[in-house]
């Protein structure tokens, strides 16, 4: 099939089919005598495996490394768990962080009354330095 195809059937973009393969994510493909690009069922598979570590997160280079793993059949599932935990780990800290950010903004803007007045509890929380900035 041709990328058109490929992209329709993985769900991946044929945009990003072509970064994949650019950044050697995935092996490059044949090509018909057109010079158009052909896809196997085994590529399709790869895309589509690519396409859920993505939506769940992992980062290209750890994609790199989960591939390579999947497609190893001597591999060790300690090797794979290992890369899970990791990024479970990152995504524990960014949820964090995102938590503390949601936190912040809504403890300001609580505390803002939203009315016609000029003061305001929310730019005063971002103004790391409220005494040093002149109020227009």
């Amino acid at each position: 099939m041709n990328i058109g195809e490929a992209a329709k059937a993985s769900g991946v973009s044929a945009k990003m089919i072509r970064h994949y393969e650019s950044i050697a994510l995935i092996a490059p493909t044949s090509r018909s005598d057109a010079g158009y690009r052909k896809y196997t069922d085994k590529d399709l598979h790869t895309l589509r495996f690519i396409k859920r570590a993505r939506t769940l997160g992992f980062s290209l280079e750890q994609i790199k490394d989960l591939l390579s793993l999947w497609q190893d059949s001597h591999r060790a599932s300690a090797d794979v768990k290992t890369i899970a935990k990791a990024h479970v780990a990152e995504l524990n800290k960014r949820i964090l962080e995102l938590t503390e950010m949601r936190d912040t903004l809504d403890h300001l803007a609580s505390a803002c009354a939203g009315d016609e007045r000029p003061d305001c509890p929310i730019l005063h929380g971002l103004s790391p330095h409220d005494s040093c900035v002149s109020r227009h």
